[in-house]
């Protein structure tokens, strides 16, 4: 019966969910499907190596198959410590065809942080490349777990450590190429686990669901504008978001995986020509590297490369070198628990006729929800209203829908916490435009409070990264008697530039008020993750010695 007018509603007589008309959302449709109609196509190019989508889709089997005869199946962990190799995409997809959980693993991270990992994720099974080796070996001696090792020998490696009993290739001939996988029989069925930076205490892991993970590598084909056939270069590692879903993105337009080692400048301009690189990721670490190039590093490029980053917005300087050097850049804004990107800033053709300054402004902003996230706002965390749409009332960003994760492992205070009144709770600070972009202001925790008044810290950042001699910038508050907080500048230089602080000062002093004006600069080597970002974590402790 129907509330509103008593009868009974014939869509529901009879119409139930079947086999026929009803499959769980995963991933592994998108590789068996371009495996079928491009079986020839290149899949992965690494070095001289080139596997076409039949042999990548064979060898994603062979390596389930290999896993499910060690007892690896439905809820169990395999966690891999590799770079963006061949063997690491296998993983994304030959691990999930098993019902098991993939822990990509940062392999930046210390001895102590991998065993509490390994630890905490249950791995079962241990897959490293010898580059990490000692490393592995340490973490092991660390923690309770005795996973099943599997060492990896990459060829284009030399060096290193290899541990495990048995080496990659040869365990995936112990598998099957033919193994019979199944869709998972429920797509809320956890299929990745991936760990934030612990900033204090132990990270958290986060869990991803089939569903979220179908759904969020179509929204990057959307927001991307991928057509057929990209040629992806690995810049940005696939242990941060499982590449930001783009492991899996590519076999939705069945494109082809260029597989990179180490992020250099010369490493990627290589790569760029040498394969045709299409798109690429990464932080504004890697857009630095490609800016700042060497002639010897640098390459004419022959297409035109579409080029996503997250983090601090490009600044117009920076910008305006990408594209005079061949790079689209295209803005997104996500987390750890959304899939990685699933904000973007959808640009509008009539914002081309605007000068750099304004289009870098424009890009400033972090923009608006992918087509697969059913919301996003920016409210009043106390009474969950949303801020006006001013550009100017601050509040807390808030998503909710399917590409939202499943939840923190064997942490229910801290998932409750996150999902409090029905929205997923990002703790990043920004404002509402009038048509809808939003636009982060910083981290709830790296707010400046001076004199009673907000200082965000991205904003004299932003300032900060238009002085022509300024390669990166870092702003954290300072405890002040007087005060409260006073902002203090890190400042790393670009290579073979000067300033010293009082003209980094006046500077910033030029563009905005006075009271964010740092009051101290350093010079020094920015702290970063290993995807980029600036580590405002130990900036905090270091403004604190300063």
């Amino acid at each position: 019966m129907t509330a509103a007018t008593g009868h009974r509603n014939p869509y529901e007589t009879d119409l139930d969910k079947n086999p026929a008309n009803f499959q769980a959302l995963s991933p592994l449709s998108f590789l068996e499907r371009a495996a079928l109609v491009y079986p020839e196509r290149t899949a992965i190019l690494h070095g001289e190596n080139s596997y076409s989508y039949a042999t990548f889709y064979a060898r994603c089997r062979r390596l389930a198959s290999a896993l499910s005869k060690r007892g690896i199946g439905t809820g169990d962990t395999v966690s891999v410590l590799a770079p963006n190799i061949p063997a690491m995409l296998d993983a994304h997809y030959g691990v999930m065809m098993t019902g098991g959980v993939l822990n990509a693993i940062n392999y930046r991270l210390s001895a102590q942080e991998i065993a509490f990992i390994l630890d905490h994720g249950e791995a079962r099974v241990l897959m490293v490349d010898r580059e990490f080796g000692a490393l592995a070996r340490e973490a092991l001696k660390l923690c309770k777990a005795k996973p099943y090792l599997v060492g990896i020998d990459d060829p284009f490696f030399k060096g290193g450590e290899m541990i495990g009993e048995i080496e990659y290739e040869a365990f995936l001939e112990t598998g099957d190429p033919d193994f019979e996988w199944s869709l998972p029989k429920d797509e809320w069925q956890a299929i990745a686990l991936n760990y934030t930076s612990g900033t204090t205490g132990n990270p958290k892991g986060v869990v991803f669901h089939s569903r979220g993970a179908y759904l969020l590598a179509l929204g990057n084909v959307i927001s991307a504008s991928i057509r057929a056939h990209p040629v992806y270069l690995w810049s940005l590692p696939m242990f941060h978001c499982n590449g930001w879903c783009f492991t899996w993105t590519i076999s939705v337009v069945a494109g082809t995986h260029v597989c990179l080692r180490r992020v250099t400048a010369a490493n990627m301009y290589d790569a760029c020509v040498r394969y045709g690189v299409t798109h690429m990721c990464g932080a504004p670490i890697v857009m630095s590297m490609l800016v700042d190039a060497t002639e010897e590093e640098r390459k004419p490029l022959t297409t035109r490369i579409e080029f996503m980053t997250a983090a601090a917005p490009p600044p117009a300087a920076t910008l305006a070198r990408m594209e005079a050097a061949g790079f689209q850049v295209h803005h997104v804004y996500g987390l750890t628990e959304t899939y990685g990107p699933a904000v973007v800033n959808a640009w509008h053709e009539e914002w081309d006729a605007h000068d750099l300054e304004e289009r870098a402004r424009i890009k400033a902003r972090q923009g608006v929800r992918y087509t697969v996230l059913e919301a996003l706002a920016v409210k009043d965390p106390e009474t969950m209203k949303d801020v006006p749409r001013d550009g100017q009332t601050m509040g807390e960003v808030f998503f909710r829908g399917n590409v939202v994760m499943k939840g923190y492992l064997k942490n229910p205070s801290a998932s409750a916490a996150a999902f409090k009144d029905g929205w997923f709770h990002s703790g990043d600070l920004g404002v509402w435009h009038k048509d809808g972009y939003i636009q982060l202001k910083d981290r709830s925790k790296d707010i400046i409070i001076s004199g009673g008044e907000n200082i965000s810290s991205i904003e004299v950042e932003d300032v900060l990264m238009k002085h022509p001699a300024v390669g990166l910038a870092g702003v954290a508050g300072k405890p002040d008697e007087k005060w409260g907080e006073t902002p203090v500048a890190f400042i790393e230089l670009k290579k073979g530039a000067s300033a010293t602080a009082e003209e980094i000062i006046a500077f910033v002093r030029s563009h905005i008020a006075g009271y964010k004006v740092p009051r101290t600069v350093v010079f020094c080597e920015l702290p970063k993750t290993s995807t980029g970002k600036i580590q405002k974590f130990k900036l905090r402790d270091m403004a604190l010695k300063t």
